[in-house]
C-alpha cells in the first residue's frame, strides 16, 4: 500500500455525499488500519477563532476583546464529520509542542489547547489553519473510493493550504493537475 499521508484528496465533481462535495482534504495519516485527513477548504459559518477561545476559556475576556481582529476574526474550518467538537491545527514546523505531529515537510499538526494559545497570544506557528472534526476511513476503505473514482491525488502545496484563499482552494488544486472544473469528466477510466 502506498501511503497518501501529506497529499491532497480532490472530490470529484460527482461526489455524493454532500459532506465532501467540492472538497479539499490534506490527508494527515494513512496506513494499512485506515487514514485520516481534515478539509481545508470549507469554512464553518457564524464561528470565528475569538469564539472558540470565549468557549474554550483560554484566556481572560479583556485579552480576546483587545486581541487584533486578524486573529479574532480568523475563520474556524469543518474539517469533517467525524469529531466534530475536536480541534486540530495544521500548521508551519516552526511550532512544536509535545503533542505535535509532522505530516509532511514543513506542516504539522497539533491538537491541544497550547497551540491555540500560541495563535492568539503568542508565539504563533508562521501559518496556521484551525479545524474542527475530521474525516476518517477504515481499513481499505479510502483505497476503494479511489479506485471508485470518488477521489483525485494532489500532491502536497504549502501555497494551497495556507496562501491560496480558502474560497479558490477547490480550483487551485484541480489547476495543480492542469484540469477545471469544465475538463474534468465525472467519468474516468482503468488502465
Amino acid at each position: 500500500m502506498q501511503s497518501l499521508e501529506g497529499q491532497f484528496l480532490v472530490a470529484m465533481p460527482d461526489m455524493e455525499d454532500e459532506r465532501f462535495q467540492e472538497s479539499v482534504i490534506l490527508v494527515v495519516g494513512h496506513s494499512d488500519e485506515g487514514a485520516m485527513g481534515l478539509v481545508v477548504n470549507h469554512e464553518l459559518p457564524n464561528l470565528r477563532f475569538a469564539d472558540v477561545l470565549d468557549e474554550l476559556d483560554l484566556g481572560d475576556p479583556d485579552s480576546v476583546i483587545r486581541l487584533p481582529d486578524a486573529i479574532r476574526q480568523r475563520a474556524v474550518m469543518r474539517g469533517g464529520p467525524v469529531e466534530k467538537g475536536r480541534g486540530f491545527v495544521l500548521h508551519s514546523s516552526d511550532y512544536k509542542s509535545g503533542n505535535t505531529y509532522a505530516v509532511t515537510s514543513g506542516v504539522s499538526l497539533t491538537a491541544t489547547l497550547d497551540v491555540l494559545k500560541a495563535m492568539a497570544f503568542g508565539p504563533a506557528p508562521r501559518s496556521s489553519l484551525f479545524v474542527l472534526g475530521c474525516c476518517g476511513w477504515s481499513a481499505g476503505q479510502l483505497e476503494d473510493e479511489l479506485a471508485g473514482n470518488g477521489w483525485l491525488t494532489v500532491p502536497f502545496s504549502r501555497e494551497l493550504l495556507f496562501e491560496t484563499p480558502v474560497e479558490r482552494r477547490y480550483d487551485a488544486a484541480l489547476a495543480s493537475l492542469n484540469i477545471t472544473r469544465a475538463t474534468l469528466s465525472p467519468d474516468a477510466g482503468h488502465a
